[in-house]
C-alpha cells in the first residue's frame, strides 16, 4: 500500500479498463497530492519542487512530464519522458500527455484526484486551475477515489497479520488502563486523566507500538468531546462515580505496520447507572447495526458506499431520539496512518461514495455527547479478500465497564 516500492502498472491498467475509464492522470506540486506519490511510491522523504504529471492509459504505455530542474523526479516509474522549463511548455505538455489516445483528446474519461463539490476534501487534492485547463481541453473527468483505494489502502496479507496483534495489544491496554483506576481508587481515592494515559502509554512501548498522537483518557465533561486531550491545564481526577471514556490507537512498530483503533467505556463504580447503561445500549445497537449492513452487502455480493453504513448506524441513534448529539462521521478508514486514504463511513461531514474494498479496514465508532459527559463506542472492521468480514479488538462492549465491580 503507502510504501510500495514498484507500480503495478498492470493491476492499475486492468481496473482502468473494467471501470471504463480512459487512464489515471496524477498530478503533483509541493507535495499537495500524497495520493499519487504514494500510489506511484515516491519515498515519503523525497520533496519535490516543480510540478509533475504521470499519465496512466488503460493500454499503451505511461508517460511523464518534468521539469528541467528535476527531470529526474519520475526515473523510478516506466514510460516516455517530456521536459518543460515554461509554462507554456506545460501547457503543451499536458496535452502531449494526454494525446493518441483514442485518436486525439477530447472525449477521453479520465481519474484524477478529484472529488465534485464539497463531497470528499480526503480526496480532492488537484487544484481548481489544473482541473480547469484539463477540462478545457475536452477531457471529462472522474474521482479517482476508488483507484486511490485499490492501490495506495488495501491490505497485504503481512499487515493483516501484524493489524491482529496491534488489535491483540491495544484491547489488553484496556484492561491495563481499568486495573489501574480501579487500584488507584480503592488506595488513594482517585487518580487523573494524565495518570490513567501514561499507564497505556507505557503498556504500549513495552510492546514496542507506535502512534502518533497519545490516548485519550476523558472523565465526565470532558467525555463530551469527540477530541478533548488531557493536557497539565485540563487534567482532571478520576474518581467513584466517574463516567470514563478511554480511546487509544497504535501499530506495531515494523514497516508497514497499520493502526488497530479501539474506545471503551468504563463507570467507576460497581454498578453502571440506568441513564448510562441506557445509553451506551442506543450506542452499541447502532454500532452493531453498521456491522451487520457491512455484513449483509458482502455476503450478497453487493456494492456498498461509505455512506451507507454511515446512515445505518445514524438511524438508529437518531430514532433514539439523540440524532443532534452524534455529531462526528461513523468512522475512518485505516492504514499505515491511523486516519487512512480509503473510504470513510461517513455521510454526514461528507458525502463519502467510495465503495469499501476488499483488503480495507475502517473503524465503526458512533458516539452520543452531551454537554455534561459523552459516550463512543468504536471497533475496527476489516473486509479480507475472500468478502468475510472481520471485527478486530476482541468482542465489541456489549455494556460499559464497572470498574470497581
Amino acid at each position: 500500500m503507502s510504501n510500495m516500492t514498484k507500480l503495478d502498472l498492470q493491476a492499475i491498467q486492468s481496473e482502468l479498463r473494467s471501470a471504463g475509464i480512459d487512464g489515471w492522470l496524477l498530478y503533483d506540486f509541493r507535495g499537495t497530492n500524497p495520493l499519487a506519490r504514494r500510489v506511484l511510491g515516491f519515498d515519503p522523504q523525497t520533496m519535490s519542487t516543480r510540478r509533475w504529471f504521470y499519465f496512466i492509459p488503460a493500454t499503451g504505455t505511461p508517460r511523464k512530464l518534468v521539469h528541467r530542474i528535476e527531470s529526474a523526479a519520475l526515473d523510478h516509474l516506466p514510460g516516455e519522458r517530456h521536459v518543460y522549463l515554461r509554462w507554456q511548455e506545460l501547457e503543451e505538455g499536458v496535452r502531449w500527455t494526454l494525446s493518441d489516445i483514442k485518436n486525439g483528446i477530447a472525449g477521453l474519461r479520465i481519474a484524477m484526484e478529484y472529488a465534485p463539490g464539497v463531497s470528499n476534501p480526503y480526496l480532492s487534492r488537484v487544484d481548481a486551475g489544473t482541473i480547469e485547463f484539463v477540462r478545457s481541453l475536452g477531457v471529462e473527468i472522474v474521482s479517482s477515489g476508488d483507484l486511490v483505494q485499490q492501490f495506495e489502502a488495501t491490505w497485504s496479507a503481512a499487515q493483516w497479520q501484524m493489524h491482529q496483534q496491534a488489535a491483540k495489544w491495544t484491547a489488553q491496554a484496556f484492561e491495563v488502563a481499568w486495573q489501574y483506576i480501579s487500584d488507584r481508587v480503592r488506595s488513594s481515592g482517585n487518580t487523573t486523566e494524565l495518570d490513567v494515559q501514561q499507564q497505556i502509554i507505557a503498556f504500549l512501548h513495552e510492546k514496542q507500538m507506535v502512534f502518533d498522537h497519545p490516548p485519550i483518557v476523558a472523565v465526565g465533561a470532558h467525555s463530551g468531546d469527540p477530541h478533548y486531550e488531557p493536557t497539565e491545564s485540563s487534567n482532571l481526577p478520576i474518581a467513584e462515580g466517574d463516567l470514563v471514556l478511554i480511546d487509544l490507537w497504535a501499530k506495531l512498530h515494523q514497516p508497514n505496520a497499520v493502526y488497530s483503533d479501539l474506545t471503551q467505556m468504563g463507570y467507576v463504580g460497581t454498578q453502571v447507572p440506568e441513564k448510562y447503561a441506557q445509553m451506551f445500549g442506543i450506542l452499541a445497537a447502532a454500532r452493531d447495526a453498521g456491522i451487520r449492513a457491512v455484513q449483509d452487502a458482502f455476503a450478497t455480493n453487493r456494492a456498498v458506499c461509505g455512506w451507507e453504513i454511515d446512515d445505518a448506524c445514524r438511524t438508529v441513534i437518531e430514532q433514539a431520539g439523540y440524532g443532534e448529539y452524534f455529531i462526528h462521521r461513523t468512522g475512518h478508514n485505516i492504514g499505515t496512518e491511523d486516519h487512512g486514504n480509503g473510504a470513510h463511513i461517513d455521510n454526514m461531514e461528507t458525502h463519502d461514495q467510495r465503495r469499501l474494498l476488499r483488503g480495507t479496514c475502517f473503524s465503526i465508532e458512533p458516539g452520543i455527547y452531551l454537554p455534561e459527559y459523552g459516550m463512543r463506542s468504536e471497533v475496527n472492521v476489516f473486509i479480507d479478500e475472500q468478502g468475510r468480514v472481520h471485527v478486530t479488538g476482541g468482542t465489541p462492549q456489549q455494556a460499559i465497564r464497572a470498574v470497581l465491580a
